[in-house]
């Protein structure tokens, strides 16, 4: 079961603690999907919203395919998502809670089908931000010392 990954939203897991994935699928056009063939998508203000019992993609930019003719869609258009009606309810009762939003973690197509990975996530505090940079430095310093003392340089 190949995937090949399109677009992904490194921003996203700095900013949101993510607490759960679902992978859904996305409503496109043939040229949409032609441009996403050749890796041109940015999720950078990407978010989802459930409106009358459905989840659309808001703010990912699919940029227009070079090849195509006046039928390319808008970059920044809403696109539908394809979810079972119970992961539909279970996220709308969710998102209702305070300070949960569904953001788009990577684009990416599985057997043959452009796939979208959506977040629950609840925003980071400035502090959690600080405070997990701070321990990710001091696991890579403490590796690179390991490494050191291993190869029998001066610590």
């Amino acid at each position: 079961m190949a995937t090949k990954t399109v677009a992904t939203n490194r921003r996203a897991r700095h900013e949101f603690l993510i607490e759960e994935t679902f992978d859904a699928g996305i409503a496109l056009t043939g040229t949409e999907v032609k441009s996403l063939r050749q890796g041109r998508c940015s999720l950078v203000d990407g978010y989802a919203v459930i409106r009358n019992g459905e989840v659309f993609l808001q703010g990912v930019h699919i940029a227009p395919y070079q090849q195509g003719s006046i039928n390319n869609a808008d970059p920044l258009r809403r696109r539908r998502l394809l979810l079972h009606r119970h992961e539909i309810n279970r996220l709308t009762v969710k998102v209702k809670e305070r300070g949960y939003t569904l953001v788009p973690l990577k684009i990416y197509f599985k057997r043959g089908y452009a796939k979208v990975e959506l977040g629950l996530a609840r925003g980071k505090k400035d502090y959690d931000k600080r405070r997990k940079l701070r321990e990710e430095d001091e696991r890579r310093r403490t590796e690179e010392a390991l490494k050191r003392y291993a190869r029998g340089q001066n610590v």
